[in-house]
């Protein structure tokens, strides 16, 4: 894999309207997936760096991610979200912040 970093569709647009030439390449399927990942890696990290006023817009950040992930998996964001919601009928979800320390 070549240096630089997956950035969002619009940027490359963003910085010619800036009066500069985006150096930019299509990523092969391949590589894209990988870069999908380190991106999500790396835009949770931001969320989990960022103070209360920051955190909603680095959440947005991951969730764009998440969703670009799905869509190469090879799911709408309904079918992500049909996912979600059987899944937490089944199991549940996260509301009511119980934590588990052993089996007993």
């Amino acid at each position: 894999m070549t240096d630089g970093k997956l950035v969002r569709d619009r940027i490359p647009e963003i910085i010619r309207d800036g009066g500069h030439l985006p150096v930019v390449y299509v990523a092969e399927p391949q590589e894209y997936r990988q870069r999908l990942r380190d991106k999500l890696c790396e835009e949770v990290t931001e969320f989990l760096d960022a103070n209360q006023a920051d955190a909603p817009e680095e959440l947005a950040d991951v969730l764009e991610v998440v969703y670009a992930l799905a869509t190469d998996l090879g799911l709408a964001e309904g079918d992500l979200e049909a996912l979600r919601v059987r899944k937490a009928a089944q199991r549940g979800g996260f509301t009511c912040r119980y934590v588990w320390t052993c089996n007993g």
